[in-house]
C-alpha cells in the first residue's frame, strides 16, 4: 500500500491558483465528480521515467482511432477539457524511445484529490481493483455437464447512454424493454433465469455452472474451451440496466467467508459447496449481461474494452465512463498483490480504455491483468487504495508549459 499523505489547505489553495491561470476562464480549481485536480510535475510522479512508457503509447494510439467523444463529466463546471484530438494526431509519428517526452510535452499531471472526505489518506487515495479474461469449459449446446446457458443480446433490449432516460422509466436504470411504441424496465436476473426473456432468450453457449456464468459476467468476456478443442471469445454485448450488486461481498456480510484472503477460487468454490445458499446471493445480483461472439481478434490479443479496442494486460484501465473519455491517461502509484501474500509496487501509465457497472467515481479504476488463472489470482486480490494522477491534454497542442508538465 503506498504511503499515506493529505495535502494541506495551503498546498490546496495554491492548486487552486494555478489551476485558474492555467484556465483562465474558470471561477475556480478544476474538478471532475467529487475530486479536485492539483497540478503536479511529472518529475513528482515515482517511478515515471523508469517505466515502460512505450507501452502506454502504444495503448493509448490504440484507443485514438475510435475518435472518443465528449462525456457528460466535461459538461461540469470548471470541469477540463478532455479533448485528445491534438495528442492523438501527434502521437502518430512518436517512435517507442519518444513516449516520455511525448507524454510530458502534450499532457499536463494532475493528481486528483477529493477534499470532502474526512481522513487525509482518503482525500488522496482513490481505489483499485482488478479484473481478467477468464477461460471456462463449455459446450455449443446444452448437456448434463453444460447446462447454463450464456445468452445473446435480445432485440428489445434499448441500451441508454449516461444521461439518456425514457418516459416513464426509472432514470437509474441503465436500459429499457422496448413494447412498441413504449419503454419497460427490463427483468431483473432472477425473472431472466425464470424464463421472462421466452423466445428471444438465444443462447451462444452452455456453460458448467451459474457460477461460471456469474464469473463471465463479472468480467464482462471471456474464452470458452469446447470440447472439440476450439477456443470461443464470448464478448460483452449489453446489460438489462439493473444495478451491480457483489456476489463476494454478500458472502463476506452475510458472515459465510472473512474477507481477508478471499480469492476469487476461495468465493466461486464456497458458492459451489454450498448451491441453495448460492442461488440466492447470485440472484440478489439483479445485473445480467449479454454476449456475442467475437472472432475477429487474434488469440493473443486481449478481449475488446468499451473503447472498442483490445486490451492490454497491465496498460488498459476501466473507469467511470460518465466522467471521463476512453484514452485519457492516468499514472497509478500502489501496490499489486503477489497470491503468495506479498505485494510489489504498482507505478505505472495506464489508459482508459473500458468501463464497469461498479466503477464509479473520478478516482476509481479497474485494472485488466490478462488471460487466465494466473491473471485472475491477481485480480482477485487486488483492492488497493491507489493514488490516481490524469494526464490532461494541453490546449494549443503542447507548446507552452502547463501546470504539472515538465520543464
Amino acid at each position: 500500500m503506498p504511503p499515506a499523505f493529505g495535502p494541506s489547505s495551503a498546498a490546496l489553495a495554491l492548486a487552486a491558483l494555478l489551476a485558474c491561470a492555467a484556465n483562465p476562464t474558470q471561477a475556480g480549481p478544476l474538478r471532475i465528480g467529487e475530486a479536485m485536480l492539483e497540478p503536479v510535475p511529472f518529475a513528482a510522479l515515482p517511478g515515471f521515467a523508469g517505466d515502460d512508457l512505450a507501452a502506454a503509447l502504444a495503448a493509448f494510439r490504440a484507443t485514438c482511432a475510435t475518435r472518443p467523444g465528449p462525456v457528460l463529466g466535461e459538461a461540469a463546471p470548471n470541469a477540463p477539457s478532455q479533448d485528445l484530438a491534438l495528442p492523438c494526431a501527434a502521437a502518430a509519428t512518436v517512435p517507442p524511445e519518444g513516449a516520455k517526452d511525448f507524454f510530458e510535452r502534450h499532457f499536463s499531471a494532475y493528481r486528483l484529490l477529493r477534499p470532502n472526505r474526512d481522513a487525509a489518506a482518503e482525500r488522496s487515495a482513490g481505489f483499485l481493483t482488478g479484473y481478467f479474461e477468464p477461460e471456462l469449459a463449455g459446450s455449443p449446446g446444452p448437456t448434463p455437464d453444460f447446462p447454463v446457458p450464456a445468452l445473446a443480446r435480445p432485440d428489445d433490449l434499448v441500451s441508454l447512454e449516461p444521461g439518456e432516460t425514457r418516459p416513464g422509466l426509472d432514470p437509474t436504470l441503465r436500459a429499457a424493454r422496448r413494447d412498441g411504441d413504449a419503454f419497460r424496465p427490463y427483468p431483473d436476473r432472477a425473472a431472466i433465469e425464470d424464463g421472462a426473456l421466452g423466445t428471444r432468450a438465444r443462447p451462444l453457449l452452455w456453460l458448467r455452472d451459474a457460477v461460471d456464468l456469474l464469473v463471465l459476467q463479472v468480467q464482462g468476456s471471456g474464452r470458452v474451451r469446447l470440447p472439440d478443442g476450439r477456443s470461443v471469445r464470448l464478448a460483452y454485448d449489453g446489460r438489462n440496466g439493473r444495478p451491480y450488486t457483489s456476489v463476494a461481498r454478500l458472502i463476506v456480510t452475510g458472515g459465510h467467508l472473512p474477507l481477508e484472503g478471499l480469492t476469487l477460487a476461495r468465493w466461486t468454490g464456497w458458492l459451489r459447496d454450498n448451491p441453495a445458499i448460492a442461488r440466492d446471493l447470485i440472484r440478489r445480483n439483479a445485473s445480467y449481461i449479454f454476449f456475442r461472439i467475437d472472432d475477429g481478434l487474434p488469440d493473443r490479443a486481449g478481449p475488446r474494452g468499451g473503447a472498442g479496442v483490445p486490451l492490454t494486460a497491465g496498460r488498459s484501465l476501466a473507469v467511470d465512463a460518465t466522467l471521463w473519455r476512453y484514452g485519457v491517461p492516468f499514472w497509478l502509484d500502489g501496490s499489486l498483490p503477489d497470491p503468495q501474500g506479498g505485494t510489489t509496487p504498482l507505478r505505472r501509465l495506464v489508459i482508459a480504455q473500458d468501463t464497469g457497472s461498479a466503477i464509479l467515481g473520478p478516482a476509481r479504476g479497474d485494472l485488466y491483468l490478462g488471460t487466465g488463472a494466473q491473471a485472475g489470482a491477481v485480480a482477485g486480490l487486488l483492492r488497493d487504495p491507489t493514488r490516481f494522477v490524469v494526464l490532461l491534454p494541453k490546449q494549443g497542442g503542447g507548446g507552452s508549459l502547463a501546470p504539472g508538465a515538465a520543464p
